[in-house]
């Protein structure tokens, strides 16, 4: 598949690391599957990792602490 951003490099399957900075915390889930752009490093999720990811942070913002990392193929 094409990246969408720069519409010439190929998204290749890889691993990421996901930054969400919420209201009462700053969350860092390490290892989160993703394509990746192989040209411009754009990154894609797909819907379940997506999905996955909005639970985790409502799980995650409930617990309210300042910092939390995670990885993600020990919590999904």
């Amino acid at each position: 598949m094409k990246c969408l951003s720069c519409k010439n490099g190929d998204m290749e399957a890889s691993v990421t690391t996901y930054f969400a900075d919420l209201k009462s915390c700053i969350i860092i889930i390490k290892n989160v599957p993703c394509y990746k752009c192989e040209q411009c490093g754009e990154v894609l999720y797909a819907a379940s990792v997506a999905e996955k990811l909005d639970a985790l942070m409502d799980k995650a913002e409930a617990l309210a602490s300042e910092l939390i990392i995670m990885e993600y193929d020990k919590i999904a």
